[in-house]
């Protein structure tokens, strides 16, 4: 569906070639300080930088308008509404009806019995854009609890062929999240965490902590015990245990496949079932980092934030 969270919740809207962006968050407590600048940071960070080596041509303002929800500069406690405006939207439609490679093209006909490819719509990496909006107000609610989430690049794979793309990893940290966050069985913090990574576009893998490390690893060297003090010696879980955070660090690592518009021909077929020859254009990222990082510290931010208000009914 199109809503992410259930007591802080974001529900998002708009095409990557459509007239504009936007979403509602819904359940930002009242009297929250809305710091509009360090939004439209957040916005700039994913914002392709013209002329960059791994990024789309494709350059949009990204200005977020917030229509609801705010009253000078401080949350209300109703919905955050907020709208983007598609400024450089330009479908290629002499491929629409091509199935290119890898992308949502085919299984969005298969589940909807349409075809309205433009480029990925709801699909296409330009809907993190909303991500990254509701991301960045759950990184203001966070900050009040001293926590803080950053994301980095630790690998991107070697493209050795002109037009070609390439996957990269990524690692995530969440600071400062107390000890207690997370509702088993279903809604583990790491459970959630993983959901969240997943939807974001080409994501196609999840670690938390050392996670596949430990299908190696035996239980005395891998167990994080703990000082009489309570602090823990080790952190190979990942700042969770049984879906719960422990206090620790919470550490994640998200991987990306390549990004499936390649600048170089590649036979495949329409929707009639031709085969026909298909090549992408500079309209679309080499790599999805550096942009990526924003929307997956934004992701983490969501379920941080909402974890933080489902805990505080947790007990008397």
């Amino acid at each position: 569906m199109n809503s992410f969270g259930q007591l802080f919740r974001l529900t998002d809207f708009g095409d990557t070639h459509g007239p504009s962006m936007g979403g509602i968050i819904d359940g930002c407590p009242a009297g929250l300080a809305i710091d509009m600048a360090f939004v439209q940071s957040e916005l700039d960070r994913r914002a392709p930088v013209s002329g960059g080596p791994l990024v789309t041509d494709r350059l949009e303002e990204d200005r977020v308008d917030f229509v609801s929800g705010i009253y000078e500069g401080v949350s209300t406690g109703a919905p955050i509404a907020f709208i983007i405006s598609n400024r450089d939207g330009r479908p290629n439609l002499e491929t629409n009806n091509i199935l290119k490679p890898s992308h949502a093209s085919f299984v969005l006909r298969e589940k909807y019995g349409h075809h309205c490819n433009e480029q990925g719509g709801r699909s296409s990496a330009r809907q993190t854009v909303n991500r990254v909006v509701g991301g960045a107000v759950a990184k203001l609610l966070l900050a009040t609890c001293g926590i803080r989430i950053e994301a980095h690049t630790l690998s991107v794979a070697q493209i050795s062929r002109e037009g070609d793309t390439g996957g990269a990893l990524v690692q995530g940290c969440i600071h400062g999240a107390p000890a207690g966050l997370g509702e088993p069985s279903y809604h583990g913090f790491d459970a959630r965490l993983a959901a969240a990574m997943l939807s974001i576009p080409a994501c196609k893998g999840f670690e938390i902590g050392e996670g596949f490390r430990a299908a190696d690893s035996c239980g005395y060297e891998y167990n994080d015990r703990q000082y009489p003090d309570f602090s823990f010696r080790t952190n190979h879980d990942g700042g969770v245990q049984a879906g719960i955070s422990n206090g620790q660090d919470i550490t994640f690592r998200v991987a990306f496949k390549p990004i499936p518009t390649v600048r170089i021909p590649q036979e495949t077929i329409d929707y009639e079932g031709n085969v026909v020859s298909y090549c992408g254009n500079a309209r679309n990222d080499v790599s999805v980092v550096p942009r990526v990082l924003p929307v997956v510290e934004a992701m983490a931010a969501l379920v941080t934030a909402d974890l933080i208000l489902l805990n505080r009914s947790s007990r008397l």
